[in-house]
C-alpha cells in the first residue's frame, strides 16, 4: 500500500505555528502572533503522520541550515587564534595581512556568517 504524501498546505500552517505560545496557553497562532483561524485550526487537527514526518524533516534541513551561523562566532576566534598567536601587535588587520588568499576567503565567509542573519524557518524553503 502507498504511502500518503504530506500536505503542502498543511505542512506549510505546521512551518509557521508558534509551538512555543501553543504550550503555555493552549492557543494555535502564527508565529507573527495572528491566531489561526477555526478553518486553520481544523487543518491543524486533521494533520496526518506523513505531514508530521515532512514538518520533522523540514526542520532538521533548517537544523543543518542555520548551525553555520551559530557556530560562526565561536569558529572565527578558533580560526584567528593561530595568526594572533604569531603576533606581537595583536589586531585583526595585522592577521589579516598573514592571511593567503585561501585563507581570507575562508575568513570572509565566517565573518559574513556573523554579520547576515540566517533566513527564518519557512515552508518548503529548506
Amino acid at each position: 500500500m502507498p504511502q500518503p504524501e504530506a500536505r503542502p498546505e498543511i505542512v506549510a500552517l505546521l512551518c509557521d505555528a508558534n509551538f512555543q505560545h501553543f504550550r503555555e496557553t493552549g492557543t494555535w497562532s502564527h508565529r507573527d502572533g495572528r491566531p489561526f483561524t477555526e478553518e486553520e485550526r481544523t487543518l491543524i487537527f486533521s494533520a496526518t503522520r506523513a505531514d508530521l514526518e515532512e514538518l520533522e524533516a523540514q526542520h532538521a534541513r533548517y537544523l543543518k541550515y542555520v548551525r553555520p551561523y551559530a557556530e560562526a562566532p565561536e569558529a572565527i576566534q578558533r580560526f584567528l587564534a593561530p595568526f594572533m598567536d604569531q603576533l606581537e601587535e595583536k589586531n585583526l588587520g595585522n592577521a589579516h595581512a598573514l592571511m593567503t588568499e585561501e585563507e581570507r576567503a575562508e575568513f570572509n565567509r565566517l565573518l559574513g556568517l556573523m554579520t547576515e542573519s540566517a533566513r527564518p524557518f519557512t515552508a518548503y524553503a529548506f
